[in-house]
């Protein structure tokens, strides 16, 4: 199609129609749109307003509550830089009917000053701060059209949209947006196909797509937005557990080229010697797995357990499953300490079977790992253990029917489809030890069956978590400096966040400098930090295992790490910017032997949201309960390793809010494909068009429709 098309010569836009041919839309706006992401009609339709106002969501200036969040309409009476002896700002003073506001900005002065004009009818949100006065700082604001707003003569309701800095420019900040929006919406019939099955439409009351399109962007009431807008949330989380179930459905059509005959004769063995009777749990996780191995279809399953809640046994019992049939099993792990920290487990747990595992890991001598592969190759060893070395070129299995991965997040899909690709639909056994709420469970892994070990072995020692501030710290200092005499160990553990990261290695840094100067001269120290090489990381925690380092100062690259049951102190440096569950991955570092431990959170910037964050701490062990209480304080994006998995970026729907929502849209989902395996029936073509065309990247088994 020919750019120089006349836009007045459509009569209707189509959903494919490239967004250079949308009317008001000349070349620059539609770089800067396609910058976005944003090429046809379809996607600046499905580019869905952030928020909205409308009578029930603003509140009067003079209604303002410091320290709330809130949001105004008003006009800008006058705006100024200001320049004091302590810093510099900008000023923009907002008034409604009820009274004034002052908005101030410290950074972006140079843009925000061309942003405003007197007169100007805007909106702003933030927290009301008060300073010579109620103020908000750094707000987000929208700029209205003259005449758009009056909430006591109109009850209209106005779409806030996302933009950007590039779009800004072209002149499609929010208002822009809804200057080109509302006339197309107006003026030309839409004509998007239902891609729900009608069933579902007429079983759950959903709006009809077009009519759900026009009033999710410019709505008549706040029922027929809300009617909309549980469409769109039903529609994303209905296609996400739809791609779910397809991708466990291609996994429960493959069948293993292999079958084991018992549980053989290794695992009684194993069984018969340990020193420690098994949890209740571990044994119905065992029972779950083995249930799974022994069926004819491939398993695909998630081991979840806190850590120190023994993974490890049930994966060497799992393990001694295939190996006792005469297949192999190889075991991955993220880091080389923890590979080799498995590989002993294993082999101290696997003697009395015989069972012999080997280590595979970078940086071995030429002589010795040519040694290992030719035994891997020829079916000599049974059991392997190793990091990314195990998919590296030359590693050939001679009949692996096991993969076991730890910590899965902490490797790509490439990664772990490469060594699963090193057999023949091998079974694979997942293990991690963050604990993930039930709503998230199903979004990650809807595509796997979960087993959890909800059990601590027993014999093991209390762990106290203290929150105090750093006027304590000098008694915490001394404690500290009898313990180690008495021959324990200590984890020191600073913040290290992506936004912040020099600065908080630095602060590290500087911490660990201090440290070892003026407060601890006398004991031996060592700086642990993800920007070291994973040599120089593996040394240093060989060192900490062996007992020759006192205190290990580290960012939290500690949180996935090995065994050591001589610590029994964690002190936790400005705690408050630590996520819930990553506290509990760092707490479950000490406490691992039969001593008592003592968990030490300081707190340097109390918040009243921080604090209730840390006593929830405080307050439990369970890792699934303070997991919850995480993601609803932080939210899903937020939430400890949920940045991996790209399709977790939803336009709409919200994993807390909608969790009911979610229940409903995966029972439809996986019903749906039940009844029509490949989606051919004529009722879910367009089902089967829209998950093809929108999730084809994540789905490994497109080939099953």
């Amino acid at each position: 199609m020919s750019r120089q098309i006349s836009k007045q010569s459509l009569s209707y836009l189509k959903p494919e129609t490239p967004i250079i041919y949308v009317k008001g839309v000349g070349p620059k706006r539609a770089d800067a749109l396609e910058d976005s992401g944003i090429k046809t009609f379809s996607d600046l339709i499905y580019r869905f307003p952030r928020r909205y106002l409308d009578r029930s969501t603003i509140t009067p200036i003079v209604k303002l509550k410091v320290g709330t969040e809130a949001t105004i309409v008003g006009k800008v009476f006058s705006q100024n830089f200001v320049k004091t002896r302590r810093r510099s700002f900008y000023q923009v003073l907002i008034g409604d009917e009820s009274g004034q506001i002052k908005c101030i900005w410290f950074n972006g002065i140079k843009y925000i000053k061309d942003a405003f004009k007197t007169g100007d009818m805007v909106a702003m949100s933030g927290r009301i701060d008060f300073f010579n006065g109620p103020r908000l700082i750094h707000p987000d604001y929208d700029k209205l059209e003259a005449g758009e707003w009056d909430p006591i003569h109109t009850a209209r309701i106005i779409p806030l949209y996302p933009s950007s800095a590039f779009l800004k420019k072209v002149g499609l900040d929010s208002r822009g947006i809804r200057r080109l929006l509302r006339p197309i919406l107006e003026q030309f019939p839409l004509s998007f196909d239902e891609i729900l099955p009608e069933s579902i439409i007429s079983k759950f009351e959903l709006t009809e797509i077009n009519e759900a399109l026009r009033q999710i962007h410019f709505p008549e009431s706040i029922e027929y937005l809300n009617r909309a807008r549980k469409r769109f949330k039903f529609e994303e989380l209905f296609f996400l557990q739809l791609l779910l179930a397809v991708k466990r459905q291609g996994i429960k059509a493959t069948k293993k080229p292999f079958k084991y005959e018992s549980p053989g004769p290794l695992l009684k063995k194993i069984y018969d010697k340990l020193s420690f009777e098994l949890t209740d749990a571990q044994k119905r996780v065992i029972h779950e797995i083995w249930d799974e191995m022994k069926s004819p279809e491939v398993m695909n399953r998630l081991l979840q357990g806190d850590v120190g809640s023994g993974k490890t046994i049930v994966a060497l019992l799992c393990a001694s499953i295939a190996i006792g049939n005469g297949f192999q099993v190889a075991v991955m792990a993220p880091t080389e300490i923890l590979a080799e920290q498995h590989y002993r487990n294993l082999k101290l747990l696997g003697e009395p079977a015989g069972i012999e595992p080997r280590l595979l890991i970078g940086g071995q001598p030429k002589k010795e790992r040519e040694k290992i592969l030719g035994e891997i190759e020829s079916g000599a060893i049974s059991l392997v253990v190793g990091t990314h070395a195990l998919i590296q070129e030359g590693v050939e299995f001679k009949n692996l029917s096991l993969v076991i991965i730890d910590e899965q997040h902490r490797f790509g899909v490439v990664q772990r489809s490469k060594l699963i690709g090193k057999g023949l639909n091998p079974d694979v056994l997942v293990m991690t030890a963050t604990p993930i709420p039930r709503t998230l469970s199903i979004t990650l892994y809807g595509d796997m069956d979960v087993s959890i070990i909800d059990e601590m072995p027993a014999k093991r020692g209390k762990i106290i978590t203290k929150i105090i501030n750093e006027d304590r710290l000098a008694d915490v200092y001394k404690y500290i400096g009898e313990q180690v005499k008495k021959g324990n160990q200590v984890y020191i553990v600073y913040p290290l966040i992506d936004e912040s990261e020099k600065l908080d290695l630095q602060a590290a840094i500087q911490g660990f400098e201090y440290l070892k100067k003026n407060v601890f001269p006398d004991l031996n120290l060592s700086l642990l930090h993800g920007s070291m090489s994973n040599a120089e990381k593996d040394e240093i925690m060989r060192s900490f295992v062996n007992g020759t380092v006192n205190i290990l100062v580290s960012t939290t690259v500690i949180e996935v790490g090995v065994d050591n049951p001589n610590v029994t102190i964690m002190l936790i440096e400005n705690a408050e910017r630590f996520g819930l569950t990553q506290i509990h991955q760092l707490r479950g570092r000490i406490g691992r032997g039969e001593k008592n431990s003592i968990c030490i959170l300081v707190e340097r910037k109390r918040t009243e949201i921080s604090h209730r964050r840390l006593k929830t701490i405080l307050s439990t062990t369970n890792g699934f309960e303070i997991s919850e209480e995480d993601l609803k304080l932080r939210g899903p994006g937020e939430f400890y390793g949920t940045k991996q998995h790209g399709f977790l970026k939803m336009k709409i729907a919200d994993l807390i809010s909608d969790k009911e929502l979610l229940k409903i849209a995966r029972r439809e989902a996986f019903q749906i494909l039940d009844d029509d395996p490949h989606l051919r029936r004529t009722n879910n073509k367009y089902v089967r068009n829209h998950l093809i065309k929108n999730y084809s990247e994540y789905l490994e088994f497109i080939n099953v429709l």
